[in-house]
């Protein structure tokens, strides 16, 4: 990707998500895809609750990890 093009759609949101929790984003996924059997939903209110993260943060890691690992349970 060259310079002048930007990140978009749900990584875009990555930058800001590890600076505001302290975590690499590769820590959000890795917990995100050992649960890819909960529905997408479940996913994000399992983040902010137990983890803080807040809705668009968790929904953005969410989407991205279901979306890259393949089959998922719609919600």
């Amino acid at each position: 990707m060259s310079a002048s093009e930007k990140v978009k759609g749900p990584a875009s949101y990555f930058p800001s998500i590890e600076v505001k929790y302290g975590q690499p984003i590769e820590h959000w996924l890795q917990l995100v895809t050992q649960r890819k059997s909960m529905k997408h939903m479940e996913i994000v209110n399992w983040l902010k609750t137990e983890h803080g993260l807040g809705h668009g943060h968790a929904n953005a890691i969410v989407a991205h990890a279901l979306a890259t690992a393949g089959p998922i349970v719609s919600g």
